[in-house]
């Protein structure tokens, strides 16, 4: 059976929460990344940042990213899923909640990677692919 740890993309990258927007920005660049997590002091998980936040959330709506805090984008309670499981559950946690990239986490609670789309598209079938595309787009 494959796992959440055979298709992930490992050593996914996290920001303090206190950081900027910014400082996100430019990790996603160095890193060539669409989202970041936030933890808190304690590198606990408080929520994810992409790059669709930063445009929307901040730049849109006339906000400073030099100023403005990571947490302050930061909505929901962050989702994850353990390194080890099964494929079924991580299309069923991205599909319910409509989730375009899942952290995955060790049996510590340290995070060790992030699944996206496109590692979905490299390891499903045609069809758990067009299942998950329509769990995610397919549905007001």
């Amino acid at each position: 059976m494959t796992k959440a740890k055979d298709i992930m993309k490992p050593g996914a990258q996290w920001i303090s929460q206190d950081e900027t927007v910014a400082d996100a920005a430019r990790i996603m660049d160095e890193l060539d990344v669409g989202s970041v997590i936030v933890a808190d002091p304690n590198e606990r998980m408080v929520g994810i940042i992409t790059d669709r936040d930063i445009a929307v959330k901040c730049v849109a709506q006339g906000r400073d990213p030099g100023a403005t805090r990571a947490l302050e984008l930061c909505e929901a309670t962050p989702r994850w899923v353990a390194a080890n499981a099964d494929i079924s559950e991580v299309l069923d946690s991205m599909g319910s909640y409509r989730i375009k990239r899942m952290p995955v986490i060790d049996a510590k609670k340290r995070m060790v990677g992030m699944i996206s789309e496109a590692d979905l598209a490299q390891h499903l079938d045609q069809k758990e692919l067009s299942e998950f595309v329509t769990a995610i787009y397919g549905r007001p």
